[in-house]
């Protein structure tokens, strides 16, 4: 059988093998195993998804920062795209824990439509704020296709960052059990 982190499971070809073990048999010393499989993306992945994101909130800020129309407008496209943002974020990491939460161990009903719900209204405000503008129909599409891109962006950095936190984990619990049985191995000599 072998074991891996989150990470791992939402693998989509652009993953670092770290290492690769068996995981070992019951009663058998943890260190004569070979190692676990704990995957990474890769710098490049890493890369092209900060950039990305990078350059959706550039697109966004400059779409927005001459933005023409009245005062009240724009700023109620910048909280628009502000809460979108984070209600993204929100959404991603209410959808990964509740994936990996044991079953009956998730949020409760009413977080959920919290959740759920606050991603629904950021959307359809901002959608209903751009389409109601009464701007020149490119710049429209402009704001609209930067918009979504950001948000496109933003969930797969969330999941980056969530597997990047994932994988770090295994690597330290493997380093604790690690030390663990050399501990026990020195103090058995």
């Amino acid at each position: 059988e072998l074991c891996c982190s989150g990470a791992a499971m939402w693998g989509h070809g652009r993953h670092d093998a770290v290492r690769v073990q068996p995981r070992p048999p019951a009663g058998t010393n943890a260190m004569s195993a070979s190692p676990i499989v704990v995957l990474r993306d890769t710098r490049a992945w890493q890369m092209q998804v900060w950039i990305s994101f990078g350059i959706a909130v550039f697109l966004c800020a400059v779409g927005l920062a001459w933005l023409p129309g009245a005062d009240l407008e724009k700023v109620f496209m910048v909280m628009g795209y502000v809460f979108c943002l984070s209600a993204t974020f929100m959404l991603s990491k209410f959808v990964r824990d509740n994936q990996s939460a044991r079953r009956g161990a998730g949020d409760t009903p009413l977080w959920k439509l919290v959740v759920w719900g606050g991603f629904a209204v950021a959307m359809g405000l901002t959608g209903w704020g751009l389409v109601g503008m009464e701007i020149n129909v490119t710049y429209k599409a402009f704001l609209g296709v930067s918009w979504l891109y950001l948000i496109t962006s933003a969930f797969t950095l969330a999941k980056m960052l969530r597997d990047r936190y994932e994988a770090d984990l295994m690597d330290a619990r493997l380093q604790g059990r690690r030390e663990a049985a050399h501990a026990a191995a020195q103090s058995a000599d």
